[in-house]
């Protein structure tokens, strides 16, 4: 932090104003003493005549007019179909933990290693300007800025996905949007949707538990999900399954407490994340992993790769490998936290991703979102370029095209020198066959030993909160679900209906 920056916290914490989001004009005045020269797109000063008033002039020959205009119809893009909602910031990622004898990647490659990291929180249902506060599924994604490229890392606030086949993602994606004739808001699409796909058990309990609501994104957690597939130097394979355990402690907010800030301070999380960074109490996570041999992968009875399920911690407990720290907040929320875009494909050399159908699924969809939203040019936008500018063959299309690749051939392959691939025994994704298993064992065991006796307590009336405007044919159903997983749970949830 500068001094400059330093100074101004300091005047505003004296004068009582504790809070950088809504003091952020005020603090750009004080950091920037005169204004700059206003000017148009292609650099020719705007003139007093033009910018006072344009009631007396001819407008199509009022430049500063002509582009201002032009240029509002075209600010906005698509937002995200999921994951729309969100706030970030940037950082770092530092090993602490050696597991270089488990994964070759170069961003892990040794002990007190510092890695550039952009994170955007989210929700996984609202659409731009929901609620933090609204319960919801929440996402946690990191691009770790590696010299190898880019490696992201998408991850949820539960230790589960909703769906195991990727044929039903879409639907999923739909169930938590608004109703298509009316387009308000209402349960009745996604409880029917948990309740026809029993595998969606657990991702509902722990959503409509207190952990659905974290009390901001600096104590909400982050899990990988998918069981990932890494190899060493000599080319053995291990697997990994990631957490992000945040340092400040998990928090959670009462349902009631949520449903007040929703009213009170709809941007209560992105709020907190920020004024803490800008005053300097940057937070930090903990990153660790359950990591399986193949051995155990094979003779393991059940499957370690259904993102549906946990993996036991008493039998694959969490190894710490390093801290993410967050200590800069954006320049430009839409440049930096609008059109930053990750893909589960964004892979670097060691990682070779998950042999799951819905990780397969996923780098379908993610691709054609980004491109979609961003166009094809979307990883030479600033905040997604990697570290060290590529060579491809990629060239031309919608903006941005820097250097648009110069004079290099533009074919592969050629004779002239173009960008080549470099040898390397790459190792191959396993092959597996998935099939649908129990679902409702697992969230019992779930239930009983991980939750605590207040969050067992308080999950039926959150359940209720949530299903006051659903049918009474789908309220039994939830009931029926819940009975399922604990009689008792069920009980609770039909005697508060």
């Amino acid at each position: 932090m500068d001094l400059a920056m330093t100074w101004t916290l300091a005047s505003m914490a004296s004068c009582n104003c504790s809070d950088p989001v809504s003091q952020q004009l005020h603090i750009f005045k004080l950091t920037h003493k005169t204004p700059a020269q206003l000017s148009l797109s292609f650099g020719s000063p705007v003139t007093v005549q033009q910018a006072a008033s344009s009631l007396q002039s001819n407008l199509i020959r009022n430049p500063f007019f002509m582009e201002t205009l032009a240029h509002l119809s075209i600010e906005r893009i698509p937002e995200r179909l999921v994951h729309a909602a969100g706030a970030g910031a940037f950082g770092h990622f530092r090993v602490t933990h050696d597991i270089s004898h488990i994964c070759k990647a170069k961003f892990f490659s040794a002990i007190g290693k510092k890695t550039p990291v952009a994170v955007r929180f989210s929700h996984v249902g609202g659409f731009r300007g929901f609620a933090d506060t609204a319960r919801d599924g929440r996402g946690f994604a990191i691009k770790f800025y590696t010299e190898d490229g880019n490696y992201d890392l998408l991850a949820l606030n539960t230790p589960v996905f909703p769906v195991m086949d990727p044929l039903f993602f879409a639907s999923f994606a739909h169930a938590l949007h608004p109703n298509p004739q009316t387009g308000i808001m209402e349960n009745n699409a996604q409880w029917d949707f948990l309740t026809l796909r029993p595998e969606s058990v657990l991702f509902a309990m722990v959503t409509w538990s207190d952990r659905g609501t974290p009390d901001g994104f600096r104590h909400m957690p982050g899990f990988g999900v998918h069981t990932f597939q890494v190899v060493n130097h000599q080319g053995t394979s291990s697997f990994l399954r990631f957490h992000i355990t945040p340092d400040a402690g998990l928090k959670n907010l009462m349902n009631e407490d949520a449903v007040r800030l929703a009213g009170e301070d709809p941007s209560y999380y992105a709020r907190d994340l920020y004024n803490a960074i800008a005053y300097g109490c940057y937070p930090t996570w903990t990153v660790s992993a359950q990591i399986l041999t193949l051995e155990q992968v094979k003779t393991a009875p059940f499957d370690v790769f259904d993102v549906t399920k946990v993996l036991p911690m008493d039998k694959y407990p969490l190894q710490q490998i390093g801290i993410l720290e967050l200590n800069r907040n954006p320049e430009n929320y839409f440049a930096e936290m609008e059109q930053i875009a990750f893909n589960p494909g964004n892979l670097v050399h060691g990682i070779l991703g998950a042999p799951d159908k819905l990780f397969e699924g996923r780098l379908l969809s993610y691709v054609h979102d980004q491109t979609y939203r961003l166009n094809g040019n979307h990883n030479k936008i600033r905040v997604n370029a990697p570290l060290q500018p590529p060579s491809t063959y990629l060239r031309d299309g919608r903006s941005p095209v820097r250097d648009n690749e110069l004079g290099t051939p533009d074919y592969f392959p050629n004779s002239f020198n173009g960008p080549v691939a470099f040898a390397d025994e790459q190792a191959k994704l396993i092959e597996i066959s998935q099939k649908e298993t129990d679902n409702f064992g697992p969230a019992r065991e779930f239930y009983l030993k991980e939750f605590t006796d207040k969050e067992r307590e308080t999950l039926p009336g959150n359940v209720v909160s949530g299903l006051r405007m659903v049918t009474c044919e789908l309220q039994e159903r939830v009931a029926r679900m819940f009975s399922k997983v604990d009689k008792e749970l069920g009980s609770r949830i039909r005697d508060l209906l």
